[in-house]
């Protein structure tokens, strides 16, 4: 049996590596070709393992007609089991320098998330970018915890306990997402002073409990202690049909108020119980530079106004909490909520958005809610630790195009 330490920082997976060539080389005559590929295969589970802060001990019983395992089997490290993947078939031809080399980009690109605390505001289905993202979140081991819009709280509630939502919340690991906490929050309110006496008197708010911003995050920090990821993933313009032309000054500043300042007042009230190196995303649309033809009631400046606070945030909230502060500015999605919007000729404004942007996307697949879901995890782990105050882009390009593809000036084209 050949003893390989467990290393305990990455300087001894290459003094490690050495010191395993040198053993190796002197078992060479009785091993023989497949042991030693072996062997490599247990030093490269080790240095999957080596962020652990202490040594264990791992012990790989070898004879010259030591078997490599199958694809598909497992390999026991010091009571932890690392899956041994196809890369066997490979190994063989490529020698167990290829194996090695594959251990450590997975390790490069493993993300734990494990003891972190999420939350996402603006979730009421399972359908949108906001789902996706706290799916994501989940794949790599984060709490999940939601705020959600008080007059769909308990129908949203509901739906998750129903086996028809199991395939949604299904993670990569074949388990269901958890939801450790849903709160009700209308992040039009900063504290019940803001709330007027009609919202109060609602009966859709009847029951839901403390709603406003403030005293979510109040109910966060007894529950949770602190928060390391905010997502927000809300927007509302109530005469969001209505041209900008015909936009009521009411109608207009309450779209700012919901889908803009409410970051700034997130932001606000949970940056102090972020945990240094925490990370804020929110979701923005390319209304926020471009004309949008249907996207109206003042919700392109609400966008705009959204980008813009996010570069200040990341500058204040950066110097202040030590926090980031991102957007992503999303292609157009089917959900539930955008599917409400407009229905002129028998089409809803998120349908011709879509079928616009297969159209002329340099990228002619569809977009998936799966796509920002993966870069919000980028943005919001330290995979992107020094990437802060910018508006990234998931739309298969279509923000690049100047011109349309569709257009009949292009019929003619291949």
């Amino acid at each position: 049996a050949l003893p390989v330490a467990l290393p305990s920082s990455r300087s001894e997976i290459f003094l490690g590596a050495m010191r395993f060539q040198q053993q190796a080389q002197r078992r060479a005559a009785s091993v023989g070709t497949l042991g030693l590929l072996a062997i490599g295969v247990a030093w490269a589970a080790c240095c999957i393992l080596g962020s652990r802060p202490h040594q264990q001990a791992f012990t790989a019983p070898l004879t010259p007609a030591s078997p490599v395992p199958a694809a598909g089997a497992a390999v026991a490290v010091s009571g932890s089991t690392v899956s041994w993947p196809a890369l066997a078939s490979r190994a063989a031809a490529g020698g167990s320098g290829s194996v090695l080399r594959g251990a450590v980009a997975m390790k490069a690109m493993k993300m734990d998330l494990t003891g972190k605390v999420a939350f996402i505001a603006g979730v009421a289905d399972a359908s949108g970018y906001g789902w996706a993202i706290a799916k994501e979140l989940a794949n790599a081991g984060a709490t999940i915890v939601i705020g959600s819009w008080p007059p769909v709280l308990k129908i949203f509630k509901a739906t998750l306990k129903k086996s028809a939502t199991d395939e949604a919340r299904r993670l990569d690991d074949g388990s269901l997402m958890e939801i450790s906490k849903i709160y009700a929050l209308d992040a039009m309110y900063d504290s019940p002073d803001d709330v007027p006496e009609d919202v109060k008197a609602n009966k859709r708010y009847s029951g839901v409990g403390p709603f406003t911003i403030s005293e979510v995050v109040a109910e966060v920090a007894k529950d949770f202690g602190k928060v390391d990821i905010l997502v927000h993933s809300l927007a509302n313009g109530p005469e969001v049909t209505k041209p900008l032309l015909e936009t009521s000054r009411a109608g207009y500043l309450a779209a700012s108020s919901a889908s803009a300042y409410s970051l700034v007042s997130m932001v606000s009230n949970f940056a102090p119980i972020m945990n240094a190196g925490g990370s804020v995303v929110s979701l923005s649309y390319v209304a926020a530079e471009k004309t949008i033809p249907g996207y109206g009631g003042g919700m392109s400046s609400a966008k705009a106004q959204l980008e813009s606070d996010t570069r200040t945030l990341a500058f204040e909230a950066g110097r202040k909490y030590g926090i980031r502060v991102n957007t992503i500015s999303a292609g157009p999605l089917k959900s539930r909520a955008a599917s409400a919007i407009g229905n002129d000729g028998g089409k809803t404004f998120i349908e011709r958005a879509i079928d616009y942007s297969e159209a002329n996307s340099p990228l002619t697949r569809p977009l998936l809610a799966t796509d920002v879901g993966k870069a919000a995890l980028c943005l919001l782990t330290d995979l992107m630790a020094g990437v802060t105050g910018i508006t990234l882009y998931v739309d298969n390009g279509l923000h690049s195009m100047g011109m349309t593809l569709d257009s009949p000036a292009f019929a003619d084209m291949d």
